[in-house]
């Protein structure tokens, strides 16, 4: 029969015959006549009824009409045949993995810390691959640090890329130590021209304060008692400004570098510190009444008080890690 349907994995028991499958039927008498014309009679024995696109049923192979075609609706007698040659021929299909080996298989081997006996590779302890030292590891010797990384030769490395890494572990050493002395002379250099904190009693700083608010500038939007009055400078030979220096007011909730960006946008500095990443383009706050460089992740309600001094400078290195204040 020429369905295009395949009948084995047709998604239910029965399908719908064409005029050709209808008119080519064994026991079709009309050869050669229209098959539109011919039709077949409904096999349930109450029904009888005439349809020219019939339903053949693939458990029993009787053809039906569109009302009785299900299984059910005609108390077919072979009910489920169709679903158990599909049951069948489903499994009698090769899998997806049939013949073929894993990529990969699980090693299991110690772990390559001297002093560790642990296997890894397994299900439960998985190995970690170094890519300094070219070795497998369990977790507890996973990090650098922890199985010695420098002091081992990589596996495959050659001797002379031993030396090279060597090489440029030295120089970069020596770059270092060149820096830290570029960024000490460049802080000594900005020291000599830092303003002095101003020396006042208690009163005097109080008045001093009080002239400071009626002149400093700032966000409006920031609440009166949330301000923090400052005078702010930028050093002359490392941070050129339009307006060497101001006085302002910023929020004390805000960290040492929002307020670094508000003071440069204020003084008409240039301030790179989001594009570059070298030490002598950046711009650093100094504060002058606590004698060191403050960080960027600083609180100023925390560092600063109303009346303090911050400067502005440019390439002098960050604070201790890196170069000694």
């Amino acid at each position: 029969m020429s369905n295009n349907n395949d009948p084995v994995f047709s998604d239910t028991s029965y399908i719908k015959m064409s005029t050709a499958d209808v008119a080519s039927a064994p026991g079709s008498s009309s050869a050669g006549t229209d098959a539109s014309l011919i039709g077949k009679h409904c096999q349930l024995e109450y029904c009888n009824q005439l349809d020219f696109l019939p339903f053949l049923c693939q458990s029993c192979h009787k053809t039906f009409c569109l009302d009785h075609r299900s299984e059910s609706s005609h108390n077919c007698a072979c009910a489920g045949a169709w679903a158990e040659r599909k049951r069948l021929a489903s499994l009698a299909r090769p899998s997806a993995g049939e013949g073929k080996r894993m990529v990969e298989l699980v090693s299991q081997k110690p772990c390559a810390d001297d002093a560790c006996k642990t296997i890894i590779g397994t299900s439960l302890v998985p190995g970690v691959h170094c890519q300094g030292c070219n070795r497998d590891y369990c977790l507890k010797h996973r990090l650098a640090e922890d199985h010695d990384c420098k002091s081992k030769v990589p596996i495959g490395a050659r001797a002379a890329s031993v030396a090279t890494a060597a090489a440029v572990q030295a120089s970069a050493k020596s770059a270092l130590e060149r820096f830290k002395l570029w960024g000490k002379a460049k802080k000594e250099e900005a020291a000599r021209s830092l303003p002095k904190p101003k020396p006042s009693t208690a009163a005097q700083r109080l008045v001093a304060v009080n002239n400071l608010k009626k002149t400093a500038k700032g966000d409006t939007k920031i609440p009166p008692e949330k301000r923090i009055y400052l005078f702010v400078e930028a050093e002359n030979e490392t941070a050129k400004a339009k307006i060497p220096k101001g006085e302002f007011f910023f929020n004390k909730e805000w960290v040492v570098g929002r307020v670094l960006d508000a003071a440069a946008r204020s003084l008409q500095v240039q301030n790179i510190n989001n594009q570059s990443s070298k030490e002598e383009d950046r711009l650093r706050v100094f504060h002058v009444e606590g004698g060191r460089m403050l960080e960027f992740n600083e609180k100023i309600e925390k560092v600063l008080v109303n009346g303090n001094t911050i400067v502005l400078l440019r390439g002098v290195g960050p604070p201790p890690d890196l170069i000694e204040m």
